[in-house]
C-alpha cells in the first residue's frame, strides 16, 4: 500500500509523531534533503529504515535533535564539538561525538552487527521545524535520507511516494526540497576534527570556528 500523505504544519506534524509512536516509519522534510525516520524506542526501527533503503545495517544513521541541549544526555560534547555546535547548530553540520555509555539512546544504531557497543554517535540539529518538532516531542530521531540505496536524495512527496511508498506508512510533505548538499559530516572526537563528508558547511566555516576557539584546523579524510 503506498504511504499516507499529509501535508506538514502542527497537524501533520501530529500525524507524523502518532505514527511514529505507533511503531511507523514516516518521511519529513529538513533543511537539506528529506529524511525517513522511526521513533527512538520502536524495535527494530533502525533494521526497518535500512530494510526500506535497500541495504543492510551500517552505522549510517545519524540522530536529529529538537534542541543542542538536547545532545547532552547522548554524547560526550568535547571542545570542539561544543565549538562547532554553537556556531552550526541549527543547520547542516553533524557532529560525531563519544557516546555516552549511561545515555538516553538505547538503539540499534548504537550496536554494531556483532551487538558490541559503538562507542560514538553523529548528531544534528535541523534548520527545520518538523524534524525538530517531532524530536521534541519523541527524542533524538534516527534518520537516513530518503531515497533507496545508490539512488539520488528523492526532492519531493511525489517521488518518495514512488520510491519508497511501499516501506513508509505516512508522508509528510513540505513541498520541494530546498536541495544543494546533504550536511557535512566532522568527526569531533578528538581534539583534531575530521572532516568525513563534505557537505552544506565548508571546510573553511569549520576552520575559521576551530581557530576562534583556539583549536586545530581541521583534517580532510
Amino acid at each position: 500500500m503506498p504511504a499516507r500523505v499529509v501535508p506538514d504544519g502542527p497537524a501533520g506534524r501530529g500525524a507524523a509523531i502518532a505514527t511514529l509512536e505507533a511503531g511507523g516509519l514516516i518521511a519529513f522534510p529538513t533543511d537539506t534533503v528529506y529524511g525517513i525516520g522511526v521513533a527512538p524506542t520502536t524495535a527494530q526501527g533502525v533494521e526497518r529504515l535500512f530494510a526500506a533503503k535497500g541495504r543492510p545495517p551500517d552505522r549510517a544513521i545519524v540522530l536529529l535533535l529538537g534542541d543542542p541541549d538536547q545532545a547532552a544526555a547522548i554524547a560526550t560534547l568535547t571542545p570542539a564539538g561544543a565549538a562547532l555546535a554553537a556556531a552550526f547548530w541549527p543547520g547542516g553540520l553533524t557532529i560525531v561525538l563519544p557516546r555516552r555509555p549511561d545515555g538516553a539512546v538505547r538503539l540499534a544504531l548504537t550496536t554494531d552487527p556483532g551487538s558490541i557497543p559503538l562507542e560514538t554517535v553523529g548528531l544534528r540539529v535541523p534548520d527545520h521545524p518538523a524534524p525538530r518538532a517531532i524530536a521534541r516531542a519523541l527524542g533524538a530521531l534516527p534518520t537516513t535520507s530518503a531515497n533507496r540505496s545508490g539512488e539520488p536524495e528523492a526532492r519531493d512527496a511525489r517521488e518518495i511516494q514512488a520510491h519508497l511508498g511501499a516501506a513508509l506508512d505516512l508522508i509528510l510533505d513540505g513541498g520541494p526540497a530546498p536541495g544543494g548538499l546533504a550536511s557535512t559530516v566532522v568527526d569531533a572526537t578528538s581534539p583534531t576534527v575530521t572532516i568525513l563528508r563534505r557537505g552544506a558547511v565548508s571546510d573553511a566555516e569549520i576552520a575559521r570556528v576551530l581557530r576562534a576557539a583556539g583549536l586545530p584546523e581541521p583534517v580532510g579524510r
